[in-house]
């Protein structure tokens, strides 16, 4: 049952709790590590500091939560709120993949994380035939091949390649 409060709210009100914590928290979590990200520099007028402007944005941050969370109509955290939540939650798994994949390739290598990698996302997104799943493979591998010898972009090799005899080591850690 809602309250008159919350009938006089225009717009969502599901996840409004959630967000407003989290807001405040993750921005004084930020003011409080000023300090050591940035400085005070001498014979720096006030308004030119490098800590100045970063510090009044992230109180301003903090401040606004604040007042905005204190204006909600609600305090308490409802299954709605948790619900909104792990909405919110689901493209982090993408990063995550992501992450995985940069964590992956100084240890296996480009070439073969990437072709591994390219399908698999193809199957998470929902795609199971596997005319997609080899199309993937071939771009995986395509664009291994751009990038490293055309575009001649430099990425360490992995510590997978250390491995293979030299000649053979040379060449995966130039173009694969």
């Amino acid at each position: 049952m809602s309250t008159p409060e919350e009938r006089r709210w225009i717009g969502r009100l599901q996840g409004q709790v959630i967000f407003a914590i989290a807001f405040v928290v993750f921005s004084a979590l930020l003011l409080s590590q000023i300090g050591t990200q940035t400085k005070w520099a001498r014979g720096t007028a006030f308004f030119a500091q490098p800590r100045f402007w970063p510090a009044v944005g992230l109180g301003g941050m903090v401040l606004f939560g604040a007042l905005h969370f204190w204006r909600l109509p609600r305090h308490r955290i409802r299954r709605t709120d948790v619900i909104e939540a792990r909405i919110w939650a689901q493209p982090m798994e993408y990063a995550l993949w992501f992450m995985g994949y940069v964590l992956l390739v100084p240890v296996i290598g480009y070439l073969p994380v990437t072709i591994a990698f390219v399908p698999a996302m193809i199957w998470r997104m929902g795609y199971r035939s596997k005319t997609l799943l080899w199309a993937g493979v071939a771009f995986g591998a395509a664009v291994v091949v751009v990038f490293k010898s055309f575009l001649q972009v430099k990425i360490p090799g992995a510590m997978l390649y250390d491995y293979l005899p030299g000649a053979l080591r040379s060449f995966f850690i130039l173009h694969f």
